[in-house]
Formats: C-alpha cells, sequence, structure tokens
C-alpha cells in the first residue's frame, strides 16, 4: 500500500476545536501522520480510499481492558459478586495460564477491538504471572498492530509470585518504552507505594483500580511526585468528598467501565463519571472485561448516555437541588476519544484528527438499514453505529480492516488456538462451564 492516502468525501469529525469538522472532506495521510484535512485535497501519488457516504474520525481508544481474559468470552454473564468472579477467572483458570494461553487471549481481544474501531487500549494485566507471561503478552500486542499501554500487574490468584515485580519493569521499559513503538508498558500498581516509587523513577503510568468500599488512598501517597498526571485510576465509585478533591488537585486521570461498574453494583447514583466532571477530571471510557458482555466501545457508549442521564434524573426527581445537566452526545463520544488519549499520555499524538497528529482513523459506514440516514454526525456514531459498521481501521497509517474484514488475519487458524486454551483451561482447572445457565434457571425455578 502506498505510503500516501487520502480518505476522501467523507463526513469529518476531527473532535479538534482547532480544525472544523466538513459535511464532505478529505483525510490526507503520509506515512504514520495526518497531513491535511479539507475539501477537495488533491489525490497525487495517493492511494484513494472513497468515503462518500461515510463518517471518517479518529480511532477509539478503550481506556480499560482486561486483555488476557479473551478466552473467557461470555463465561460469567450474569455474575454480581466481585469475589465470586475473582474464584473462578483467577483463583480457577488463571492460576492455570502459560505464556501461550496469555498470547492467544491478548491477541484475541486486540484483534476485537481493532475490528471494533479501536486503535489504542490501556491493557490493564492483573495476571503478570512471570516475565515469561509479561513477554507473551506484549509480543502478542506488537504483533496485532494495535496501539497499547500494557499495564504491568500482581495476578489476582493466591498462588502466583509477584517477585519478579517491580524490578522486571526496567527490562521492559527497556526494550519497548521507545518513541516508535505502538506499545508500550506501565505499571498496574494498586496500592503498593514501593511499585509506584519504582514506577516513577521509569517514568512510567501507573493504573491503579479503585473502588471506595474496598480500599483508601492513604496519606502517604501525597509523597512529593507520586501523585499526578501519570496516575490512572480506573472505576472510582462510591469515593468520598475529599478523595474526590484529592485526585483533582493532583491532575489525575480517571477511567470509568459503565457496563462492568453497573454489572458488579460497584456505582450508585452519585455515578462516578460524573463526578469526575463535576471535579473538573475528564474522564475517559473503558470496556474492562470480556467474561460478561461483548467487547466494543459503542456499547459502553450506549450505557453511559443512559446511566448517566438516569442517575441526574433520580437525583433530580428525589429533589435535590443543582443536579448536573443531562449528558451529550458528543461529551459521550469525547470520552470514548480524547479523554482515553489524555488517560494514556497520547494527548497530542491521538484522539483527534490534525495534521501533524498520528493517523489513527476509522471509518464507519452510515448507508446500512440500522443508520441511515445519518442527519446527526456525532448522533450517529453514539446512538446507532456499531461494529458491522466499522468499514477501515488505521493505525499509525497502517491499514489493519478494510472493507469490514481484518487485513492479514487468519481467522480459522486463530479460532482454532483460542478454543484449544480455553479447553486447555477448562481440563487442567476441573472447570465445567454452564452453557445455558441450567444453574441459574434452575434456582429461578425453585
Amino acid at each position: 500500500m502506498s505510503a500516501r492516502k487520502i480518505f476522501k468525501g467523507g463526513t469529518i469529525v476531527t473532535l479538534d476545536n482547532r480544525i472544523p469538522n466538513l459535511v464532505s472532506g478529505d483525510v490526507l495521510v503520509e506515512g504514520a501522520r495526518i497531513v491535511a484535512i479539507g475539501p477537495d485535497l488533491p489525490t497525487d501519488n495517493a492511494e484513494v480510499f472513497h468515503v462518500t457516504g461515510s463518517i471518517v474520525m479518529p480511532g477509539f481508544v478503550n481506556a480499560h481492558h482486561h486483555m488476557w481474559l479473551g478466552v473467557m468470552r461470555r463465561l460469567m454473564p450474569d455474575v454480581d459478586d466481585l469475589f465470586a468472579y475473582i474464584g473462578v477467572v483467577a483463583e480457577t483458570l488463571g492460576a492455570q495460564y502459560r505464556p501461550q494461553d496469555m498470547f492467544v487471549s491478548t491477541r484475541l481481544t486486540a484483534l476485537a477491538c481493532l475490528d471494533a474501531g479501536i486503535t489504542t487500549v490501556i491493557d490493564a494485566c492483573h495476571s503478570s504471572r512471570s516475565p515469561e507471561h509479561t513477554d507473551a503478552a506484549l509480543d502478542a500486542l506488537g504483533g496485532s498492530g494495535i496501539r497499547a499501554l500494557h499495564m504491568v500487574g500482581a495476578p489476582m490468584d493466591s498462588r502466583a509470585s509477584a517477585a519478579h515485580l517491580p524490578d522486571d519493569l526496567k527490562r521492559l521499559a527497556a526494550r519497548w518504552n521507545q518513541s516508535s513503538s505502538l506499545v508500550h508498558i506501565g505499571l498496574f500498581g494498586q496500592f503498593n507505594i514501593d511499585w509506584w516509587r519504582a514506577a516513577r523513577e521509569l517514568d512510567m503510568r501507573i493504573l491503579t483500580e479503585f473502588i471506595g468500599d474496598l480500599a483508601k488512598l492513604g496519606p502517604e501517597f501525597d509523597e512529593q511526585g507520586l501523585l499526578g498526571p501519570r496516575n490512572i485510576f480506573n472505576h472510582c465509585t462510591r469515593l468520598p468528598e475529599e478523595t474526590w478533591k484529592r485526585l483533582a488537585a493532583a491532575g489525575v486521570n480517571v477511567t470509568i467501565n459503565p457496563r462492568s461498574d453497573a454489572l458488579f453494583g460497584f456505582d450508585d447514583d452519585g455515578f462516578a463519571f460524573q463526578q469526575a466532571v463535576t471535579h473538573g477530571l475528564t474522564p475517559a471510557l473503558g470496556i474492562d472485561l470480556d467474561t460478561a458482555f461483548g467487547g466494543d466501545m459503542f456499547d459502553e457508549m450506549h450505557a453511559l448516555f443512559g446511566q448517566q442521564r438516569s442517575a441526574m434524573r433520580y437525583r433530580r426527581f428525589r429533589g435535590e437541588k443543582n443536579v448536573p445537566a443531562p449528558i451529550t452526545v458528543d461529551a459521550v463520544l469525547r470520552a470514548a476519544t480524547l479523554n482515553g488519549a489524555r488517560a494514556a499520555g497520547l494527548e497530542n499524538e491521538i484522539g483527534s484528527l490534525a495534521p501533524g497528529k498520528q493517523a489513527d482513523i476509522i471509518v464507519i459506514r452510515t448507508n446500512e438499514i440500522a443508520v441511515m440516514p445519518a442527519t446527526n454526525a456525532i448522533g450517529t456514531i453514539v446512538q446507532a453505529a456499531g461494529r458491522s459498521d466499522v468499514d477501515t481501521v488505521v493505525v499509525a497509517g497502517e491499514v489493519r480492516k478494510r472493507a469490514g474484514k481484518l487485513v492479514g488475519v487468519d481467522l480459522d487458524r486463530i479460532a482454532a488456538e483460542v478454543i484449544a486454551s480455553r479447553d486447555y483451561l477448562f481440563e487442567t482447572s476441573g472447570y465445567r462451564p454452564d452453557f445455558f445457565n441450567a444453574k441459574q434457571a434452575s434456582k429461578a425455578a425453585a
């Protein structure tokens, strides 16, 4: 494919306040970067993508995903108990993971993300069981072509060792944290202050999952240089007001997962996303996990829009004064793109379309029966489009999906490897899946 590409005749949604949207326009790419956006750009020496009838926009940024769970998809669709979930995915199945299972799961999740128009993902890996497991996950990300920030973290199951951490971070940073790499590493550090210090010395981002009922941010984390814009806090549900003020004062990044936060009952009508906005932060969206539902940002956007409006309306009907306004589709889309880029530390490179930025671009068809006619571009993306409408996906100028199909991906081979990995985990652990939810059905009947 040509190093010059032009996306011609599409509706351009830039999400950049300096670059106007266009009802019909072109985006010109040279190598890995966007060089021009405008109407009727010349096509000289460029590969032409005719995108009339489509929306051209920045790729989605999935700001929190446990990618190592890929082969456990929909294993626990009705779970609402966090510790029952951990008992299955970590203590029972996760404890059996080999490096090759890590590779297969991470690659599956990465390719599924690309298929859904996600060009960047923050991979929250709470199963870095050994250096070999980490290397396998990173090799899967590197081979997929996705842009990723892989957060190395202690495994959840009680039998695993994290003795190689945080020392292994130095080796990993030397290999992966280069400016030319699409894949970088950070630390999934929880509240281990010594690990935080080690990550800070390596100039890494630090991820912490934070549920107010289960953890506290102790005063020791106010140590100079520890808490700041390189921190990512996920969930942030049911946090006290004083904690929100500390996070806001430090300028941390907040990511929330509308579907999984509801699945496990983490959130309440305080609504973590809205709390972050109210305190001046820019929350981003993550998918979190595939063990209960499908993995795409369209469903997360739907959930965010509905949940915020429901929560705020309930507070209003309850008689609360000065309730935040209903969320808009524009705010939802920014949470799924720009805010995620900021969380990953990449807001100057991705998250919007502008000359000089990385060519992380997706094309969404608007001529399918479920979507046509597109009378509002942002509303179409947030409220109507889905995975099947994603026609083209480009990461750093490289085409990863075209005409609705992933490029260079042998789905039959991947399916065989995924099934073999899943069956191995079931066999070695002794776990037997409830394929038709028969146990739940019999409980309900009783």
